[in-house]
């Protein structure tokens, strides 16, 4: 597979063994809630991200991230799985900074690097708002994502200007950014998070595994 890649002249990498888990399935332990942290039911304070039977779940109230704080990654695969409720609005943060909801429009991924669209849109078509989109910038190639209510599972892999998504087992994005004007120099290294950004979602096996180069044939 790899000298295929390379005799396509394709950026050719190699998986390290293991995957870093970034939530333990207990705890919130690594992440920072960045936006709205809280809402209020009947006068007590309650957190907008929270772990329920293992899952991390986002109720939804305001705007804001989950950012995973204790280290930036350059090349890499984001691997999470989730399930939405109707009419949810969430995104993966990919490559990015800290949000400062004082300057929301440069810091949110959506702006300063890449937002992954997830919405609850199952059968609608393709847009550059639609999930699996790199948010106002890309389409995906078609709608893989199921009815609200069920499982998910997205890969989002950056390799370099190389960003490719997978969802559901089909490959909707294979972007260049280095050949798209807009988007041609966005980081290439920064944090990655989860949006809160309306609806309740709820994440499970959120992963990345880090991207080293191949080694090169003797």
């Amino acid at each position: 597979m790899l000298h295929s890649l390379v005799a396509l002249g394709l950026l050719a990498f190699a998986a390290d063994d293991a995957a870093i888990s970034l939530f333990d399935g207990k705890s919130l332990d690594g992440w920072v809630a960045e936006g709205a942290s809280d809402y209020q039911v009947d006068g007590a304070k309650k957190p907008v991200w929270v772990v329920e039977d293992g899952l991390l779940v986002c109720h939804g109230k305001g705007f804001g991230f989950l950012r995973y704080k204790e280290r930036e990654f350059d090349d890499f695969t984001f691997h999470v799985e989730f399930k939405m409720e109707k009419g949810c609005n969430s995104g993966l943060g990919v490559r990015t900074q800290a949000f400062d909801p004082k300057k929301s429009s440069a810091t949110r991924p959506s702006y300063y690097s890449y937002e992954i669209q997830l919405i609850d849109d199952a059968g609608k078509p393709a847009n550059k708002h639609s999930t699996g989109s790199l948010y106002r910038y890309v389409e995906p190639k078609e709608n893989a994502m199921k009815p609200a209510g069920e499982w998910n599972t997205i890969e989002v892999t950056c390799e370099g200007p190389r960003i490719r998504v997978t969802l559901n087992g089909k490959l909707i994005q294979d972007v260049d950014q280095s050949q798209i004007e807009e988007i041609a120099k966005k980081p290439l290294h920064g944090y990655v998070c989860l949006q809160n950004h309306g609806g309740t979602i709820a994440f499970r096996a959120v992963e990345v595994r880090q991207l080293k180069p191949a080694a090169k044939a003797g």
